[in-house]
């Protein structure tokens, strides 16, 4: 809005507390805004009190030491100059190739300019990007995708030959190319830049998962498999620098960061599943291989069983899920003695989690995301949020669609063990398409 009423000449300020300056200006200056005026007030903002938020405002500016009000009143009334007028440009040219140096202080530059997740890389030189494009018939200069770290931040494009770039810093192999690729054409980023520290998911099914080892048994989700771990790292090493850096305080706000963002890839154990697996949910062939996408990942809650006590334990768990739909994730175990008691499919489960996960409809509501980006389309009128938010207080309504919920099969059955992450589904992409 601020850049709208800049761009009609109309002076305008924008608030802003002070933890996100950065961001702010970095923002301002990408959408050719550099000189937009702003000013900051302390952070948090939530849960202050009404006397709290007036000293705010009755303080002083949290970067410039400025009054406040001051800053405020001079950038709405002092008038339109060049600079204001003048807005940004910026060069998008990039070398395809560093000058040649040691291996040491080829390494050093790579961390210098953040391009790596700080653990050890392969290099990428020529030969070795190369050899990873044999993993693809797709030509080099094909674009694959496009990211951006966060709304209103600018989107970059993405070729096969820098998605290889980056699987070889991942010390993936050329046979995982395509699964890599698969997921860089979801256009979502395992490096999103919210301030709740979001990260990405990735699921593979079908033959693809076999032919090149990966494990979907024991310790699937974890560092015990060479394609498992170098197909997810890649894929954030590609969300880091095809989006154009992850620098915390500037395009990445997450408040603790987020562990699960180094690498978390893993495949659907479809052989000891009883349930159709995801892919074919859906809409594929049980005999195409695909690379599913999920974004969010801020919980994760687990349990065993199903004892006979999983009502109320699944019930439990889900009003803890917030404003993210769950994707529950289950040892084959598990799946059989679900099963067992009669919940013969993973749409039985799905149907069972949306019609219990429910809460009052003041607990629903009080919820930041939930405030932020549910509540405004509730008061647009777009349903089922627009009945909840006309709901009394003490009213139960119901969480989740069971469209939003997801059931995958997983794990070594050395335990009836599940986890519950919160995660939304963002698609299901043909890995054979990038062979």
């Amino acid at each position: 809005m601020t850049s709208l009423l800049e761009g009609d000449g109309v002076p305008s300020v924008a608030v802003h507390t002070n933890v996100f300056a950065r961001v702010a200006r970095s923002t301002a200056r990408l959408r050719g805004i550099p000189t937009l005026r702003q000013a900051f007030v302390p952070q948090p903002v939530v849960g202050r009190t009404a006397a709290e938020l007036r000293g705010y405002i009755e303080g002083s500016d949290q970067v410039s030491g400025r009054p406040f009000m001051q800053e405020v009143i001079d950038g709405l009334t002092r008038p339109l100059d060049d600079a204001d007028l003048t807005g940004a440009t910026f060069e998008r040219t990039t070398p395809r190739l560093l000058p040649r140096d040691t291996e040491d202080n080829l390494r050093q530059l790579f961390l210098d300019n953040r391009w790596t997740d700080f653990l050890p890389i392969v290099l990428p030189t020529e030969e070795r990007v190369a050899a990873m494009l044999e993993g693809t018939s797709q030509p080099p200069d094909k674009v694959v995708g496009r990211m951006r770290a966060g709304n209103f931040r600018e989107t970059w494009e993405y070729t096969v030959e820098k998605v290889a770039v980056n699987a070889v810093m991942a010390g993936a192999r050329p046979e995982y190319l395509s699964v890599i690729l698969a997921l860089a054409a979801s256009n979502t980023t395992s490096r999103q830049g919210s301030t709740t520290s979001m990260t990405c998911l990735g699921v593979v099914n079908g033959p693809i998962r076999n032919e090149i080892g990966m494990n979907c048994g024991i310790g699937a989700m974890g560092p015990y498999s060479h394609a498992n771990t170098t197909i997810g790292r890649a894929f954030s090493l590609l969300s880091q620098n095809g989006q154009g850096g992850s620098v915390p305080g500037e395009t990445y706000m997450g408040a603790l960061g987020n562990p699960l963002a180094y690498s978390l890839c893993f495949a659907e154990n479809e052989e000891r599943s009883p349930w159709q697996p995801l892919h074919v949910q859906k809409g594929f062939e049980p005999t195409d291989s695909t690379a599913t996408v999920f974004n969010g990942l801020r919980y994760v809650q687990e349990g065993f069983g199903p004892r006979d006590t999983w009502e109320a334990k699944f019930r439990r768990c889900l009003a803890a899920t917030a404003y993210l739909p769950p994707l529950i994730v289950l040892d084959p175990i598990v799946a059989r003695l679900f099963q067992s008691r009669g919940i013969t499919s993973k749409q039985d489960l799905i149907d069972w989690c949306a019609q219990n996960a429910r809460l009052p409809a003041r607990d629903y509501w009080d919820d930041q995301w939930m405030q932020t980006l549910v509540r405004p389309r509730a008061a647009a009128g777009v349903e089922p949020y627009a009945s909840k938010l006309k709901a009394a207080p003490d009213a139960i309504v119901q969480m989740y669609e069971a469209n939003d919920i997801n059931v995958v099969v997983v794990g070594g059955e050395t335990q009836g063990a599940f986890k519950i992450f919160g995660a939304n589904y963002v698609t299901t992409v043909s890995v054979d398409a990038w062979r």
